[in-house]
């Protein structure tokens, strides 16, 4: 997996309380950037080495809300989970369910319709060129999805969207959104934070009309790399973003 720090999984796999906590902890702080929807999307993490036992979050939930007793947990080769009392989203299910079958080195995923990430999905053209520091830390961990047919609730879209994701970390959803891999919820959420920056920055460069700076292979490459060394930014991040929260209410 092309991540900013290497997997850890296999020589200590994360306490399961500790994993319960830290992705109720991301859905709320999510809500509190003013990236959550309604009651939809979804974040999931696998609890597994092979990735087929995974957490998400229940259907219709609002991200505020969500607390670790709430989490669901899955088995991605159950065929009778969407007929269970307290079935998942079969979008959630469809996508995520599949991801981690497919891709078990995607321990956490994140997708979310954040504003500029989302709007950033919409061109007809989406790719994130690099012309900063934040758009250059996703060079060369981008994948790109343009085949957007509606909710996805089908086995094969779920196929498709594992297909492209690969080994990258970050999957631009065309028409729709983003969805990222990460090896354990700070890291994949310190992602999905720099994307939208980064989305932010592209699209108001962009919305003048002048020419970009687009960065050199060698300089976005450079730059990328040099983000390995700030891989520790995301636990410490992570922590102050959970610190913010408010309690939850019984």
């Amino acid at each position: 997996m092309n991540h900013l720090t290497p997997s850890s999984f296999e020589a200590s796999p994360p306490d399961p309380t500790v994993l319960r906590q830290d992705l109720a902890a991301a859905f709320r702080i999510c809500h509190q950037l003013g990236w959550s929807e309604s009651v939809g999307n979804h974040f999931s993490a696998a609890t597994s080495e092979d990735g087929k036992k995974f957490l998400l979050n229940p259907r219709w939930r609002h991200f505020g809300t969500i607390q670790p007793c709430d989490l669901l947990y899955l088995d991605s080769d159950d065929k009778t989970v969407l007929s269970r009392s307290d079935p998942p989203d079969a979008s959630a299910w469809c996508v995520h369910g599949t991801l981690h079958r497919k891709l078990p080195s995607a321990r956490v995923v994140l997708h979310a319709h954040s504003p500029y990430a989302t709007a950033l999905a919409c061109l007809a053209d989406p790719t994130l060129v690099p012309v900063d520091n934040n758009t250059a830390r996703f060079y060369g961990r981008t994948a790109y999805d343009l085949d957007f047919g509606g909710i996805a609730d089908a086995d094969e879209e779920g196929e498709r969207l594992a297909a492209a994701l690969g080994e990258k970390s970050v999957l631009v959803m065309g028409n729709h959104g983003v969805t990222v891999v990460g090896d354990t919820v700070a890291a994949a959420f310190e992602d999905l934070y720099f994307f939208e920056k980064a989305a932010q920055t592209l699209i108001l460069a962009r919305s003048t009309g002048a020419p970009l700076a687009v960065l050199s292979d060698a300089i976005a490459q450079n730059t990328a790399d040099g983000w390995r060394d700030y891989a520790g930014m995301a636990e410490h991040h992570f922590e102050f973003l959970k610190s913010q929260l408010p309690p939850l209410k019984n």
